[in-house]
């Protein structure tokens, strides 16, 4: 009769080998499941990195779009006001003495819409670049309007003043209009 206590026993054991390999493929099973919904996880969190960096690039090129507004969106008025500066500058380096002796009122209303003209410039960031005869010519705010061999000059000196140019903040709006010595060294 020691046959089935023996046999009893290595069934026992036999449950027993089969309940941790089942324990071990549940285990299993369940490392498979927390791999998984790790990687889902980390998937996840990548989206929601990637997401929120979009965000903050989107919202950095909009502050820079309504900077870019506020500072140049005014540019295309600001052009179509050169010509209007040009015609009152000339209007006043026209003026004689007679004429102010004549009409002081009119003159002074003249220098008075020129000074108001040039604040409104100023509030509005529209820098006036005056060059001056003698100067060296940059082509990042001088446009060559013509070149002329001119004695008791250098090749690049500016000779003469055609027309101011304007910066508006740091773009150019319009370059000064220069002629350009061409003397050889």
């Amino acid at each position: 009769m020691a046959e089935p206590k023996e046999n009893e026993f290595l069934d026992d054991i036999a449950d027993a080998e089969a309940d941790a390999y089942a324990h071990l493929d549940e285990l299993e099973n369940e490392a498979i499941a927390l791999d998984e919904v790790t990687a889902e996880r980390d998937e996840y969190k990548e989206r929601w990195m990637r997401a929120l960096a979009e965000a903050e690039n989107a919202r950095k090129r909009g502050d820079k779009a309504r900077r870019d507004a506020e500072m140049y969106g005014g540019s295309r008025l600001a052009r179509d006001m050169l010509p209007v500066y040009d015609n009152m500058k000339r209007a006043m380096e026209s003026i004689t003495e007679e004429q102010k002796s004549a009409a002081p009122a009119v003159i002074e209303g003249i220098e008075l819409t020129m000074r108001e003209l040039l604040n409104v410039f100023k509030k509005h960031g529209l820098e006036i670049i005056v060059p001056e005869v003698g100067d060296k010519f940059d082509p990042n705010h001088h446009e060559a309007m013509f070149e002329a061999p001119v004695p008791g000059t250098k090749a690049g000196e500016i000779i003469q003043i055609s027309a101011e140019g304007f910066m508006l903040h740091d773009r150019l709006l319009r370059p000064a209009k220069v002629g350009v010595s061409s003397m050889p060294a």
